[in-house]
């Protein structure tokens, strides 16, 4: 199927390490045919993955954004749009993956970083691209999310709400966004393999994997066949949607 991406300029967040979600949704969205923004903090490694993707025949750049911070974001985005032009496609994929431990052990400053992260720079990037999608009338935003969204984490107060509020964030993009040819959708994780199998390895993902119903772990590719199909030509009627990627393990197991 054709996706109808060719010459769509996208940004992916989360692009600086190789086999990473960020980098196998870069790299599917590119073998459509998008032009992609490799965004990370991570500058060398983005910068390899955009030499990787600007050999698959598109344009690819690498740019250095802390996106915990507002002025990093507002001075990529602007340096996006002058060098790439204007921007189709925004995966939310950057994040921070650790929890603060309990509630009452959480400290304040683990919180802040966290959601400053996770929750703050989302919404940053959509913030600085909004005006620009609603004057050409188009826009696909995905952002990614967990488990712990949807079902909480123990010791993972501070992921768990940042995860549940790009969902929620999604959902509102969508909704402000319906009249102006912008749909936006979620993709919620369960346990996705970025190690090539070596995260198996620990006692604690034999756990997890047990609860899964499939018995496995997904991989970054499932994800990103997902994402390509969301911001792809044919998906202008599906927005405000929380898809599920986790192989069951959000379904009752015994």
């Amino acid at each position: 199927m054709d996706y109808g991406l060719k010459g769509r300029n996208a940004i992916v967040t989360g692009t600086g390490r190789q086999g990473a979600m960020g980098h196998t949704i870069a790299k599917t969205l590119a073998a459509e045919g998008a032009n992609v923004a490799c965004v990370d903090v991570n500058y060398e490694g983005a910068q390899a993955i955009a030499e990787e993707l600007s050999g698959m025949g598109v344009t690819a750049k690498a740019y250095n954004v802390d996106q915990s911070e507002y002025e990093q974001v507002k001075e990529g985005a602007a340096k996006i749009l002058a060098e790439m032009g204007p921007v189709d496609i925004l995966i939310n994929n950057a994040a921070l993956l650790r929890g603060g431990g309990r509630i009452q052990k959480t400290t304040v400053e683990d919180w802040k970083n966290l959601i400053r992260i996770d929750l703050d720079g989302p919404w940053y990037w959509i913030r600085e691209l909004w005006d620009q999608m609603v004057e050409r009338q188009y826009g696909r935003i995905v952002n990614i999310s967990s488990i712990a969204g949807v079902q909480g984490g123990f010791g993972q107060a501070n992921y768990s709400a940042a995860k549940a509020g790009v969902i929620a964030l999604a959902k509102t993009a969508a909704l402000e966004g319906a009249r102006h040819g912008i749909v936006a959708n979620t993709i919620t994780l369960g346990v996705v393999d970025t190690s090539g199998g070596r995260i198996l390895e620990s006692e604690m993902f034999q756990r997890i994997v047990a609860q899964v119903a499939m018995r496995k772990m997904g991989e970054p590719i499932d994800v990103a066949t997902l994402a390509a199909f969301l911001v792809s030509e044919q998906c202008k009627y599906i927005t405000g949607q929380n898809i599920h990627v986790m192989g069951g393990l959000d379904l009752f197991t015994y």
